[in-house]
């Protein structure tokens, strides 16, 4: 199943990998069954996931360079920076294996995305946290963030409600760390990963299957060059248009309208 990646500005889809919102599927009521008791592996492994997730979550600075594909698909370099003070400002820049290069900000109030091949950009205003602006790009503009579920500071508790089972794998020496491969399943989706050893316990490579979608389809990522102590320039997550940049409209779909929108247009 080969997924088309499309970059249109107007809709902020110059970012064209899926959220890990999915990775973990819907919540679901409770099973009134027993489950059967965790086997030691399965606590270790669990264990090893929500490791990674608090680790992360609780990080007060982060950049990362992901390399991704979706089936068939040739591989992304993206970059991903995070402001010192998170939750408050994110920088993200694409580029895709056909050489067109995009760029999104989010400054703590403004998102802006920018598509240099054609010199636009559009920017709405979005003031709050950076959880609260990744839940409306994905959510409300419908942008596609490169897992953007794991970068949030509630990843930790998400991904513990909705893996419905996380067994360890295996001890593998595939990167240029130990890392333990560790399998989770939801309802939606089967997850793996593989997390770093030792006192920075961060992914190096995620691969989502989506067990229910007609030809089961994947999306993988290798995660490199991590740095949970990056110093980053202010100047970094302020976008200036360059010379003659043209800025258009940042469209969105539009809610439902039986949806209520909040105080701060998201949907509730």
């Amino acid at each position: 199943m080969i997924h088309k990646r499309t970059h249109r500005l107007a809709r902020a889809a110059v970012l064209a990998v899926l959220a890990v919102a999915a990775a973990v599927g819907p919540a679901h009521a409770a099973d009134p069954t027993p489950a059967p008791e965790a086997s030691a592996q399965d606590r270790a492994g669990r264990a090893r996931l929500l490791g990674m997730a608090d680790f992360m979550a609780r990080a007060p600075a982060m950049s990362v360079t992901m390399r991704s594909g979706y089936d068939a698909i040739q591989a992304d370099g993206q970059r991903i920076e995070f402001g010192e003070r998170r939750p408050d400002k994110l920088r993200v820049e694409v580029e895709r294996s056909d050489g067109e290069r995009g760029t999104v900000v989010f400054d703590g109030r403004w998102i802006t995305a920018f598509k240099p091949a054609e010199n636009v950009y559009a920017r709405v205003e979005k003031p709050g946290t950076l959880d609260q602006a990744l839940v409306y790009m994905v959510r409300d503009l419908q942008a596609t963030l490169p897992l953007a579920r794991m970068f949030t500071t509630g990843f930790p508790v998400d991904l513990d409600k909705r893996a419905t089972s996380v067994t360890f794998v295996e001890e593998c020496s595939l990167f240029d760390v130990p890392t333990d491969h560790v399998a989770v399943r939801s309802a939606e989706v089967d997850l793996q990963l593989w997390i770093a050893k030792g006192p920075e316990p961060l992914p190096r490579r995620v691969v989502i299957t989506y067990k229910n979608a007609p030809g089961e389809p994947q999306f993988r990522a290798d995660l490199y060059d991590w740095s949970v102590k990056a110093r980053l320039d202010a100047a970094a997550f302020a976008f200036v248009p360059p010379a003659g940049a043209e800025q258009i409209m940042y469209l969105a779909p539009r809610p439902p309208a039986d949806v209520p929108a909040g105080p701060t247009g998201e949907q509730r």
